[in-house]
């Protein structure tokens, strides 16, 4: 099989991997359609407020789990010489590939969820160590302020500008450092704040639910 048809197998098979609504499938499993209560989202926050929180735990593992493994095969096909010039390509075409599986699932009619689990899958699978950095503003945020959309915007907010200081600093792997790894990281940062769209709305307008405070 030639390179390019193994790369569009990789691509393929990470947006459909990417595709599968675990949170709404654990919802299901007990009765209950995440898209029509709480948030209506099948992330695993909702899935934590409307199902409850071994539930909504199983469904971030799942979801971040489905990001990391499919740019961990990649990794492992495209390490052979004869990738040298466009593995990285092909590592970053997969995972924002998976990413989009999971926002735009086509087992759901292309509407999904937010894609934070899933990208922070992806992203530790190539960059940890501003992932790292990202989880620990997002603990931070979330314990003071209890805001689990604020904590991800502040989190999704870091990701790029510690990637890029890690470059400056040259801490990391080449790879995570790479020019395309940060800019690939810098779109996703974008996206996922974008996607948080209506709960920024909701923040501003104190509205948004509380994590542990408001059930709706």
């Amino acid at each position: 099989m030639s390179n390019v048809a193994i790369a569009g197998v990789l691509i393929l098979g990470a947006y459909l991997l990417g595709s599968i609504p675990w949170g709404y499938i654990i919802g299901k499993f007990y009765g209950v359609d995440v898209r029509t209560v709480g948030s209506k989202n099948i992330g695993a926050t909702n899935v934590t407020r409307t199902v409850g929180r071994m539930q909504g735990k199983l469904c971030f593992a799942l979801d971040f789990l489905k990001g990391g493994l499919p740019v961990m095969a990649a990794q492992y096909a495209t390490a052979a010489e004869s990738w040298k010039s466009s593995a990285q390509w092909v590592v970053i075409a997969v995972m924002f590939a998976t990413i989009v599986g999971h926002i735009f699932p086509v087992f759901l009619k292309f509407k999904g969820g937010k894609g934070v689990s899933t990208a922070a899958g992806s992203i530790m699978a190539l960059a940890p160590l501003p992932l790292l950095v990202a989880f620990a503003v997002w603990a931070v945020v979330f314990f003071v302020f209890r805001y689990v959309s604020l904590a991800s915007i502040c989190a999704a907010a870091v990701l790029p500008v510690t990637a890029w200081l890690f470059k400056l600093c040259e801490v990391g792997s080449p790879a995570s450092r790479s020019t395309l790894t940060l800019i690939f990281l810098t779109i996703v940062a974008v996206l996922a704040i974008a996607r948080h769209h209506s709960n920024i709305k909701r923040l501003l307008n104190g509205t948004e639910s509380r994590f542990g405070k408001d059930k709706k």
